[in-house]
């Protein structure tokens, strides 16, 4: 073996920690001016030594109801992921152990659909809300953010399910297993770690979704997203009281992640092995 490729997992690491530490600088940067006071998180050259004041975090309470946000943004985005799911686990299943011809197409279907730029589709969209009675309500959103998501989710669960042998279903057909009890009873718990995998990203991409909460929402079912956008006023940007809201509403997403990401891992590598 040569010296370079002893030295390969070396650099490997070096680079993913220089990688890591790239684009984890944009949150540890907005952390800091979090705690700034206005005159310096708008200080050229940048300060970084300052005296912590918590005045942002209370003045962005008083201007919005934080809690109210984020309940919203809870109520939708777990919402989003249980129909996600619904959905997609038997569309995944099906699309996996019982192919068509046509299925490789309406996949590829499925997946260009995310291609699509939102603004494209923002008028028709916002006048069938109207129309519905949806613009402004928790349940628009739980729509919006379904669509969404639904391919996404199908795509990942139809390749964890191809991971697993269609021997296992076969046999279990021969013992008399209805189809329900084939999901329930067998895929679902073989395929558990790419199913939270799953459900973790669509909770993900759900709580950071931007576009359309801002768009359709306004007082009532505005999440954590609309909550950031409200501090942009005609007046100007308050840099310490937006990074103090930027803070708090990636909070509680940033301490899922965390806490999930063993789960995370495993359902991203799961089937990497045979």
């Amino acid at each position: 073996m040569s010296s370079t490729e002893k030295r390969a997992p070396l650099y490997v690491g070096v680079l993913g920690w220089g990688v890591a530490l790239i684009m984890f600088f944009p949150i540890f940067w907005m952390g800091l001016a979090a705690f700034k006071h206005e005159i310096d998180a708008v200080a050229t050259p940048p300060r970084l030594f300052f005296e912590p004041t918590l005045e942002n975090f209370a003045a962005v309470q008083e201007r919005a109801d934080y809690f109210r946000h984020m309940w919203n943004s809870i109520a939708v985005s777990l919402g989003s992921t249980a129909i996600v799911l619904a959905l997609a686990i038997p569309a995944a299943y099906v699309s996996a152990f019982f192919p068509t011809k046509k299925t490789p197409d309406l996949l590829l279907w499925m997946l260009s659909t995310k291609m699509m730029p939102a603004v494209g589709v923002l008028v028709p969209m916002y006048l069938i809300f109207r129309d519905l009675g949806l613009l402004d309500t928790r349940l628009g959103l739980i729509g919006i953010y379904t669509l969404i998501n639904l391919p996404i989710g199908v795509w990942m669960l139809y390749s964890f399910f191809k991971e697993i042998p269609g021997e296992i279903f076969e046999a279990a057909r021969m013992d008399g297993a209805a189809p329900r009890q084939q999901v329930f009873q067998i895929l679902m718990p073989l395929a558990a770690p790419g199913i939270a995998s799953t459900a973790l990203l669509c909770t993900i991409l759900a709580w950071n979704e931007a576009f359309w909460s801002i768009n359709l929402t306004a007082v009532n079912a505005g999440p954590l997203t609309q909550f950031i956008a409200s501090f942009s006023s005609p007046e100007g940007l308050f840099w310490a009281k937006l990074s103090a809201a930027s803070l708090m509403a990636i909070a509680p997403i940033l301490l899922l992640g965390i806490l999930a990401q063993r789960q995370l891992v495993r359902g991203l590598t799961f089937g990497a092995v045979k």
